[in-house]
């Protein structure tokens, strides 16, 4: 039976006193995905031998003294993420034999800073989805349980690293794609401000939410990623060039005295699970012996974060893939007689059922005699949600609420009903549309299924929620992997 691999923060002391190796950890990925992934679904591409050339490069560094927070440790990127020379398909069909020539500005770091690439992760179709089961390939089953969805879009991201295939991942969040599949997985995800990281070479779904971030086991292991992944880029107009903290050496003070967490009741939504509102209570008492407050606050507007969601997102869809017509790259239907016909054909081909629902709402949206009262009643909305925040945390430091109204559902359990499925996000979305930082740290296990607690903060302040995240693992220990839980004392 394949061990699963450890942390990314013991793999790298083991690394840097040469208690292992960068290709043992490799081989080790390897047999961990061979064993399970034609269970659990994950893994798009898989490019061993491309991961053991490049283990063999990262253990030459190491003992050349070469240090960095990522050398010679195994991960894995979500398939919308460019990488040169790699298959990159997006979970479509219209990708399928894409072969980019460059590297997404996320690759090309890991790249440099010595980290081992496995292969590419499942995700729904050009990351449209909430289950993963609007892959064009295959969906991804739940390490904890394989009848459950692992959530999504990054479900595969999260799968990776709770099923122990790889140390850490990256996913990409436009309305809560990483943090509720790391909920729903038992793993630690993190959205970064929007800006903080660059979205060059991420394949767009809704160009003012998208934000790539980790997926990782702790939060520790996070801010390693973030310290090599964050940052500005000439290639992206939207990344901001602010100077990134010290992730890493923020996480040494573990006491929250003074610190003000605000609990938003508008989370709390009808038709919330018992067992995830208790678990996310029981996480908050925790943070509270820890010597933070809790205070009530009130985010009025989040409520019509959905609505508003579905309207701009969609819109931002239909622009983004009107690129993919079978003319410049990707998939192509049969010659027809006309220009028109080939464009039709291809997209209707192309493109699975989610896509298109989305592509058609938003071409609907943007459309003569709709815009302003559909499009532009959203963009107000999100002007409003973002001032609800702003004013939230200007009397609490961080906000803290569930990520998810369940626990992981079913596979086809909601398939068939496109709201329900929507509902899946209906506490990630608002922090999407007002460009802020969400963690979700793993709080509890609820009827042996994964809930995670889920922290906001102000614009630029992942260290602070990578400190508390961090403070609650440590007083409240681990909840394990898939069957080798450790429940939280």
């Amino acid at each position: 039976m394949a061990t699963p691999l450890p942390t990314l923060t013991e793999c790298r002391q083991m690394l840097d006193t040469g208690k292992t190796s960068s290709l043992e950890l490799t081989t080790q990925a390897l047999e961990c995905i061979a064993e399970l992934d034609s269970t659990i679904g994950a893994f798009l591409t898989i490019i061993r031998d491309q991961a053991l050339a490049a283990a063999r490069a990262a253990d030459a560094r190491l003992v050349a003294g070469e240090r960095t927070p990522v050398l010679g440790i195994p991960m894995a990127l979500k398939d919308v993420l460019i990488t040169k020379g790699i298959t990159t398909t997006a979970g479509s069909k219209m990708l399928m034999n894409y072969v980019p020539p460059f590297n997404s500005t996320v690759a090309e770091r890991l790249e440099r800073a010595g980290a081992v690439l496995l292969g590419k992760l499942n995700c729904d179709e050009f990351a449209m989805g909430s289950s993963n089961e609007n892959s064009a390939f295959k969906p991804v089953h739940n390490p904890w349980d394989h009848t459950r969805v692992p959530g999504g879009s990054s479900g595969g991201s999260a799968a990776a690293v709770a099923a122990g295939e790889a140390v850490f991942t990256l996913g990409s969040d436009t309305g809560g794609s990483i943090r509720q599949p790391a909920s729903f997985c038992g793993v630690v995800g993190m959205k970064p401000t929007y800006g903080r990281v660059s979205r060059f070479g991420l394949i767009a779904f809704a160009s003012s939410l998208d934000q790539v971030g980790p997926l990782t086991r702790t939060c520790a292991d996070a801010a390693r990623v973030m310290s090599v992944i964050a940052g500005g880029d000439p290639r992206d107009s939207t990344s901001s060039s602010r100077e990134v903290p010290d992730y890493v050496g923020a996480l040494k003070s573990t006491h929250l005295d003074g610190i003000r967490v605000g609990i938003p009741k508008e989370f709390f939504v009808s038709g919330m699970e018992p067992g995830v509102q208790a678990a996310i209570q029981d996480a908050l008492c925790e943070l509270e012996r820890l010597g933070a407050t809790l205070h009530d606050v009130s985010l009025p507007y989040a409520p019509y974060a959905l609505p508003a969601y579905y309207i701009i997102a969609p819109a931002e869809a239909s622009a983004n893939l009107a690129r993919f017509d079978g003319v410049k790259y990707g998939y192509r239907a049969a010659e027809g007689d006309a220009m028109w016909d080939v464009y039709a054909a291809t997209r209707g081909q192309g493109f699975g059922s989610e896509v298109k629902r989305r592509i058609m709402l938003g071409t609907y949206a943007l459309s003569a005699g709709y815009y302003d009262a559909y499009y532009l009643q959203a963009q107000k909305v999100r002007t409003l949600i973002r001032k609800d925040y702003e004013d939230a945390l200007q009397t609490v430091d961080v906000l803290a609420a569930p990520t998810a109204p369940t626990t992981a559902f079913r596979l086809g359990e909601k398939s068939g009903d496109p709201v329900a499925m929507y509902f899946s996000d209906v506490c990630t979305i608002p922090l999407n549309l007002a460009g802020l930082p969400g963690l979700v740290v793993p709080c509890a296990l609820v009827d042996h299924l994964p809930v995670g607690l889920q922290l906001m903060g102000r614009a630029w302040g992942e260290a602070e929620l990578l400190r508390i995240g961090h403070a609650l693992e440590q007083s409240s220990g681990a909840i394990g992997l898939p069957g080798r839980q450790i429940q939280r004392g």
